[in-house]
This record gives structure tokens, sequence and C-alpha cells, in this order.
């Protein structure tokens, strides 16, 4: 029912001194943004080392859905969104086993949604959603289209680059026996 956990979502007042915060002091890439003028909010993914995601979340105007949240703070974390394969199958698992859900959405093709309210969730707002992870990245923490892998000689063996099934890309540092070894292991393969 679930890939992975993508990413942690947090509701900010001033997403710009957020944003600014994690490129500077955590090196985050930038990503995919938006805004909902119904729910009155901005969104910004933010891709940190090789795997890791955030999302900064921000009210535009006065009744987004982020005013009750952001009631007494200015910032926290809103949501944990874990990444599914299928939305109607863990729809489906969510109903067998009688946890609640709500905000079920499977109109948009890049983005298939629904929610459990923290009180079914342990304390946490838990979001599921089906996607493509490397749709919602900037370009340098992907791989072009149909590319998987890559690799680089450098001066203590090489570095071998993988596409990762979540999105982005994992990089492993290899020496000269490691790389024979994996030449090995792959001629086997053919």
């Amino acid at each position: 029912m679930i890939s992975r956990i993508d990413h942690v979502s947090i509701a900010v007042r001033d997403p710009e001194n957020a944003l600014n915060f994690f490129r500077k002091i955590f090196g985050a890439v930038p990503g995919a943004s938006g805004s909902d003028g119904q729910m009155k909010y901005s969104w910004r993914i933010l891709s940190a080392g090789d795997l890791s995601r955030l999302e900064l979340i921000a009210p535009t105007g006065e009744g987004s859905f982020l005013d009750n949240f952001l009631k007494e703070k200015a910032a926290g974390v809103h949501h944990i969104t874990f990444e599914t394969p299928d939305i109607r199958q863990a729809k489906a698992a969510l109903e067998a086993h009688k946890i609640p859900f709500f905000g079920f959405s499977d109109r948009d093709p890049a983005w298939k949604e629904l929610f459990i309210h923290p009180r079914d969730a342990f304390g946490v707002l838990i979001q599921i959603a089906e996607f493509r992870p490397d749709e919602w990245l900037d370009e340098s923490v992907i791989f072009p289209e149909g590319r998987r892998w890559a690799a680089e000689k450098n001066t203590e063996g090489g570095t071998l680059t993988l596409a990762h099934p979540g999105g982005g890309k994992v990089a492993i540092e290899l020496n000269r026996d490691e790389i024979e070894t994996l030449v090995s292991d792959l001629e086997k393969l053919l």
C-alpha cells in the first residue's frame, strides 16, 4: 500500500524566510511550487541530500485552511506524506481496517490524495498520495527521462549514481576493488 515517506510538510507564516533558511543552512534545492486560490495557500518542495524532501506551505490570504493551525505559532510540522502506487488500493485498505479518512481526490492524474485525521493517526495528520516523484523535483536532482544511472571515474575509483524509485538519485562511491566486483556481478547477468 505504501512505497515510502515522501516528505514532511512544514506550515510557515514567512515562506521566503523559511526557504532561505533551508537553502543556506541545509543546502536544500527548491523544486516544484504552486498555490491554491480556493484553499488560500502556497507550497514549495525542497530536496535535501540524496532523497530527503520537505514541503513549505504558507497561507496566501485571510481564510486559508492554515489559519487555525498557525493561530498560536509562526510555524510547525503540518503533515507527513506517504507515497502509494495506487490511491484506490490505499483507500480500500483503510476502509477494510475501518480507519476514517477525508479529502479523497483522484481527479488530477498528476496528484491523487487522501488524508487521515490526527485523532485517528496518533496525533499526526497523514497524507497518502499517488504521483510521479520526479515531476516535483528540480532538474539538478533527477536524471533526464529514460536515464537510470551514471558512472564517473575519479582518483579513488568511481561514483555510481542511480535513479531512486522514490524520485531523485543516489550516489555511491566505489573503490577499484568494489568496481571490479560490481563488473563481475553484472557480467553474470548477461
